[in-house]
């Protein structure tokens, strides 16, 4: 069964919705979807490389290479060929700037509400999946049993429910966790190879985060959770004294 598409996120349409050849009566269009042109903004205008464009849309890098070189070929058929550039729908969902910093800095309420005046809202739900056992992150995401999963919706959790890896382990994680629509993901340690496949699904990483899940999620979504933007798998203070992720008997020196 083929994967749902992932709805993209951008921080507000487009000021301008069209664009026609000066001097000329264009008869020929070409629609330019709004996530389309939401890539080529975070590309070639903020000159962001695709995997931050990915994590800011909530996509994966394939994703984005893929709607960036389209909306590339869009737009330089009507630079060449004289063709009215159009921009409208596509699948994408407004962000609210409510809890997450997809901007690059906590988005003002007010500021949104200004620039985005008579476009419509959207209640957006997130999910948000935290390695689990026992009530608290599981230090190892390669080896968690167990994921716990929160549906957040206008900042705040609006349902919880655990949910078995099956067996699943360290590359294969990340797409079970796509198949679950999870947008993000609260860890203790993680490997290299790991923090890739998250990167590619479009799901964000918060790691080296210790104690209690519902906790955790809860500074999450308050902007004070304390985690590591560089964790890596041999974190010893979440494993263990002495433990070392290299050690066979824990599989970690590959992808994690």
């Amino acid at each position: 069964m083929a994967r749902p598409v992932r709805c993209r996120r951008i921080c507000f349409e487009p000021k301008y919705n069209s664009f026609a050849p000066c001097g000329a009566e264009s008869k020929e269009q070409v629609l330019l979807t709004v996530d389309e042109f939401e890539a080529v903004r975070l590309i070639d205008h903020e000159k962001k490389i695709h995997e931050q464009c990915a994590r800011q849309m909530g996509i994966s890098r394939t994703t984005v290479t893929e709607m960036y070189d389209r909306a590339r070929t869009k737009i330089a058929d009507c630079l060449v060929c004289g063709k009215t550039l159009c921009i409208s729908g596509g699948n994408y969902a407004l962000c609210d700037g409510s809890v997450w910093k997809c901007c690059g800095k906590k988005c003002d309420r007010a500021e949104f509400a200004a620039e985005t005046a008579g476009e419509r809202k959207e209640d957006r739900i997130m999910k948000v999946a935290v390695t689990y056992e026992n009530g608290n992150v599981f230090p190892h995401f390669g080896h968690t049993e167990q994921f716990k999963v929160y549906e957040i919706e206008d900042g705040k959790v609006v349902r919880a429910q655990v949910a078995d890896t099956n067996g699943s382990g360290h590359g294969a994680l990340a797409g079970l966790l796509s198949e679950m629509n999870v947008d993000t993901l609260v860890c203790g340690g993680i490997g290299a190879g790991a923090q890739a496949a998250l990167a590619e699904e479009g799901i964000r990483l918060y790691g080296g985060v210790s104690g209690s899940a519902d906790e955790a999620v809860k500074a999450l979504l308050a902007g004070t959770l304390v985690y590591d933007p560089d964790v890596h798998c041999d974190h010893h203070g979440h494993h263990g004294e002495g433990h070392s992720c290299k050690e066979d008997k824990h599989g970690c020196g590959g992808r994690s």
